[in-house]
């Protein structure tokens, strides 16, 4: 009975106009982002498993710091930092050829590193635009008109969730919770985090972007941090 309930919702909510749940693999059968790719690796010109990748001289030494940094016997601790150093290197995105090249280094099986790039969101296993949108849609961002950020976004952009723009300047996904829950609606686009945004700032931004400027990243109403939005309540004196 719990089998056809889960059946017969997703064929309803597949069905329906309405955008009332995330891109989920239930409803959309493989989920929509540069991280959600298929779990056996197919070979592609850009993604080849015997092409070289190795660090650069500068983040081979970036790597030695960080392995220093965990006690000995536990320098495989260091998989999270390294893939992301290995993703910064490869303009947004991991090639099988890096997270290889991340197990030889630390010593590990393979399997490991890929369980740690398969598991985690932050990494993308396939190719990003120069600047990656991701738009918070959970609960709290929805409730500030998280839709308004994600129409926005397409119309500027001219894509849909999970595709690139054919200059490779952008691409768009939807998120679970970035954690500015308090400046809601926001989006995240590469390290920057864009706040307390309305129709008009996510086309700014954009813009900005688009145009070769940086936009100023945090709350675009000028709030402090995460300050109330109508002003401190308490601790005034």
């Amino acid at each position: 009975m719990l089998s056809w309930s889960v059946r017969n919702l997703a064929r309803v909510l597949k069905s329906s106009s309405a955008r009332c749940l995330h891109t989920t693999t239930v409803v959309q059968g493989g989920g929509a982002g540069p991280h959600n790719a298929l779990l056996s690796h197919l070979e592609e010109a850009e993604n080849k498993a015997d092409m070289d990748w190795e660090f650069t001289d500068e983040n081979k030494e970036r790597c030695e710091g960080i392995i220093a940094q965990y006690p000995e016997g536990h320098q495989q601790a260091a998989a999270i930092p390294l893939l992301d150093l290995a993703q910064r290197q490869h303009g947004g995105w991991l090639p099988l050829a890096a997270m290889n090249h991340v197990a030889h280094v630390l010593d590990m099986a393979p399997m490991r590193i890929y369980e740690v790039a398969t598991f985690y969101t932050m990494f993308n296993r396939n190719p990003v635009g120069k600047y990656h949108v991701q738009i918070c849609t959970t609960t709290p961002c929805m409730l500030r008109d998280s839709d308004m950020v994600v129409r926005a976004c397409k119309e500027n952009l001219g894509i849909g969730m999970g595709e690139t723009t054919s200059d490779k300047l952008f691409t768009m996904c939807e998120v679970e919770c970035l954690g500015a829950c308090v400046n809601a609606p926001m989006m995240q686009i590469n390290d920057a985090y864009y706040e307390d945004l309305s129709e008009s700032d996510v086309h700014e931004i954009l813009n900005d972007l688009r145009e070769g400027r940086t936009p100023k990243p945090g709350s675009r109403i000028d709030r402090f941090a995460s300050e109330p939005i109508t002003g401190l309540t308490s601790l005034t004196n």
